[in-house]
């Protein structure tokens, strides 16, 4: 295990060199792991561009246009972690829609946003595309551990005192969640690489052997 202090440019190049080196000539699947307060929306999209530059279209999937309705979500009140935890996103749609048309023998034709939190309606996106050798970048908290059929793994992770400082006022009802998360799914123990971001300023990047 190597733990190497980087800042995020320098984390952004690591990270797009590992994934345009992979599986060239199919798709790649990453998922972008980690709590709103760790930022896996803006590492996510930053890859974009780099990736680009050494010949491999991406796309950035953003979790939170795949919810579902709010009679299920909120089943339970707005504020209930367990529902967070267990039922807050469409797995299955993700899996339909991206993971299984993005993965081996799938047929590339992918929705960026299945529903519309907003207007708690579909999201009535195109299809669209994938070339052949398009990395799709899913970020979002929760990913890792629930059977997601992901090639390459990234775990944003933060210390509970991190966790509980950053997330925002009306978001600390999750907290109990992300608790779990760690307790049960113990993420950091089995993704591809794991960046340490308590102080977004100064991530470090966490490389597991082989």
């Amino acid at each position: 295990m190597r733990v190497t202090p980087v800042s995020f440019a320098v984390l952004v190049e690591n990270l797009a060199d590992r994934l345009a080196s992979r599986e060239s000539d199919s798709r790649v699947r990453v998922a972008v792991d980690g709590a709103d307060a760790a930022g896996p929306d803006r590492l996510a999209a930053a890859l974009i561009d780099p990736l680009r530059v050494r010949g491999r279209p991406a796309v950035h999937i953003d979790t939170r246009d795949f919810l579902r309705p709010a009679s299920l979500r909120l089943e339970f009140g707005r504020a209930n972690p367990d529902s967070f935890y267990t039922g807050w996103f469409d797995e299955a749609g993700l899996i339909r829609e991206v993971l299984d048309p993005a993965g081996p023998g799938g047929s590339g034709r992918i929705v960026t946003r299945l529903w519309n939190a907003a207007t708690d309606r579909a999201a009535r996106e195109p299809y669209r595309m994938l070339p052949a050798a398009a990395i799709v970048l899913v970020s979002g908290p929760l990913l890792l551990g629930a059977g997601l059929p992901f090639d390459f793994t990234v775990h944003l992770a933060l210390s509970a005192a991190a966790l509980d400082r950053r997330t925002a006022a009306e978001d600390r009802w999750t907290l109990p969640a992300f608790a779990r998360y760690v307790g049960e799914m113990a993420p950091q123990e089995f993704a591809d690489v794991v960046v340490r971001v308590d102080d977004p300023r100064h991530p470090a990047l966490v490389v597991a052997p082989g």
